[in-house]
């Protein structure tokens, strides 16, 4: 672990696994052990659980979670989504940004450390498989220092055959959540010549992850993750973050037997380094808030159990704003907070009430393009028109088609329409308007969307006749 000067502040001028020179400093992070790391490890398992079981729940005959970018096709909760909800889409993006801020300011970072996907897998899954095949800490050191003999290779091939076997599954989960679980199925079990481009996907995806949770790691959130970056701006003295109570720990001293550490002007801080042993990102917490934090909590269970040995009240290290530290206070909500919580509250009311006002089928009605009216035998004047009829049921629709403003005649061409479940259907058709019901070259009408008497959906279309 690199040692760092912390009287000038130097480690603030670079990450902690960087070295001078630039090079990579390995985390050889120590296996947590306590009350947090078990309620985050517990944590991790069910979304786990939730992750992998979701893509094979059907809701109304829709996958659970579906994220389709190539055809457009959004299911979240079993309700899909089409380019015609982008009015839902709009609204549900700024709830989500403003509830991470709102989140941020308020609890800081323990999404990062107890719900993000890069944390669980790392911590939760891959560092236990090796805490399982490499040992602890200084089984590790050694293990890396060793020479390549036997023993070495062989842990060496068995721990990065399981990753990257674990990372080839988690790759077929992640295909089946932008594909679809049915697709994925086909992909497995039809022709590999039928399905090159989902194949090399599956490939590609299985080595990208491989490749984070072997090597990349931790530079994950410090390098690539943008929201590390954005709390620099979020977080303010009153955020809640996993904060070192510097008025007690300091100064720091060695515990000696006997020692009245009142007299000797030390604080409660031992100066074990254990919380720094147990960081995943490998840094000290004492020296405040720092960009590399993901608020895991593996800092806090190491004190406490250090404190708890030393006869020392646990929480030297613990969830605290900083003004809570400086100013002994308890923590509040503050205004800004609850100026953030008005607006969420808001945007998910508007949401919601999209939501529930949702139109089932949206039509939109075109006269074709090109086509001049046709003046019949009977003095009636006919328009071709075209509907294009989005279905969002989960059951198919026979649809009419009828004329709401004024009197006239629709004739369909072909059978009667049919619009299958959650697809997008045309519906050719003729309209028919006696001539001496036109009030000039162009009538705006009121067209209808029916199914068994119901009217789904009407809009406006324009009607071209003769001049007068």
């Amino acid at each position: 672990m690199q040692n760092q000067d912390d009287s000038n502040g130097s480690f603030r001028d670079r990450l902690y696994t960087i070295d001078e020179s630039g090079k990579r400093l390995w985390v050889f992070a120590k296996k947590p052990k306590g009350t947090l790391t078990m309620a985050r490890n517990i944590t991790g398992i069910m979304l786990m659980i939730f992750l992998f079981t979701a893509p094979f729940i059907k809701v109304n005959g829709q996958q659970l979670l579906l994220f389709d970018f190539l055809h457009r096709t959004f299911v979240i909760f079993g309700v899909q989504f089409w380019p015609q909800d982008f009015n839902l889409f709009f609204i549900g993006m700024i709830a989500i940004m403003v509830f991470i801020i709102l989140f941020t300011v308020t609890y800081g970072r323990i999404w990062c450390g107890w719900a993000c996907p890069q944390t669980i897998f790392m911590e939760v899954l891959f560092r236990r498989i090796e805490y399982w095949i490499d040992g602890d800490t200084h089984q590790q050191k050694e293990l890396e220092a060793a020479p390549w003999n036997a023993g070495k290779i062989f842990r060496r091939v068995l721990k990065h055959g399981i990753f990257y076997l674990i990372s080839f599954i988690i790759s077929n989960y992640f295909l089946m959540y932008i594909m679809g679980s049915d697709a994925w199925i086909r992909l497995v079990t039809e022709s590999p010549a039928n399905h090159v481009a989902g194949l090399t996907g599956m490939a590609v995806f299985s080595f990208i992850f491989y490749f984070i949770f072997s090597w990349f790691r931790e530079q994950v959130c410090t390098i690539v993750c943008p929201y590390g970056r954005l709390q620099g701006v979020l977080l303010d003295r009153e955020t809640v973050v996993i904060s070192y109570d510097y008025s007690r720990g300091e100064e720091r001293g060695v515990l000696r037997k006997s020692e009245n550490r009142s007299e000797t002007k030390k604080g409660d801080c031992i100066d074990c380094s254990h919380c720094v042993a147990v960081c995943p990102t490998g840094i000290d917490i004492r020296n405040g808030t720092q960009l590399e934090c993901i608020n895991c909590a593996c800092c806090i269970d190491a004190c406490n159990a250090v404190m708890r040995k030393a006869g020392f009240q646990p929480g030297l290290i613990r969830y605290a704003s900083e003004k809570m530290i400086a100013d002994k206070k308890p923590w509040h909500y503050t205004i800004r907070s609850g100026a953030y919580t008005i607006v969420l509250s808001i945007l998910f009311v508007a949401l919601g009430y999209f939501l529930i006002s949702r139109h089932p089928v949206e039509a939109t009605v075109l006269r074709s393009p090109g086509m001049l009216y046709q003046e019949q035998d009977s003095g009636m004047i006919s328009n071709l028109y075209s509907a294009k009829v989005v279905n969002k049921t989960n059951h198919d629709l026979p649809l009419e088609i009828r004329l709401l403003s004024g009197s006239g005649e629709v004739k369909v061409i072909g059978n009667a329409p049919v619009i299958a479940r959650q697809s997008l259907g045309e519906v050719v058709f003729f309209l028919l308007i006696d001539k001496t019901k036109l009030s000039g070259n162009k009538t705006e009408v009121e067209i209808g969307i029916f199914s068994g008497g119901e009217k789904l959906d009407q809009t406006r279309a324009t009607f071209v006749g003769p001049d007068k």
